[in-house]
């Protein structure tokens, strides 16, 4: 039952990734129904594949969706998405100033290297927000 419950989240976390290149594929579909196309694109490769626990885990997320997604929802989520990722920019940068002020190259390096990557999630969580 523990391996189902954890097959049953990677899937779910995986298609978060996976939903936007599906929307992206389908320029006509947003929201939900973008999402809806992802899972079953999803379940047809885990059905082609022979994988029936990742197929069992898609149908279950599937039906969640099915059941709980909203267009209104989705938008909330995309919208905290997006506030938490500024936030961690906000904290970010100011690591970098502290690592500035102290004048260690190598601590100053990892922090900009931690910006750049807040950076690009906040774009990436920008981006969602606009779909």
């Amino acid at each position: 039952m523990k391996l189902f419950s954890s097959l049953v989240l990677s899937a779910v976390f995986g298609l978060a990734a996976q939903s936007a290149l599906a929307a992206e594929q389908q320029p006509g579909l947003s929201g939900c129904a973008a999402k809806k196309q992802a899972i079953s694109e999803q379940i047809e490769q885990a059905r082609a594949h022979g994988n029936g626990e990742q197929q069992a885990g898609l149908e279950k997320a599937l039906s969640e969706v099915n059941a709980n997604c909203t267009d209104a929802s989705l938008r909330k989520e995309r919208e905290q998405k997006v506030l938490d990722a500024r936030h961690e920019v906000n904290k970010r940068t100011k690591d970098l100033d502290k690592a500035m002020k102290k004048g260690d190259s190598e601590r100053i390096n990892k922090r900009k290297d931690k910006l750049a990557e807040s950076k690009k999630e906040l774009q990436d969580a920008l981006d969602d927000l606009e779909r």
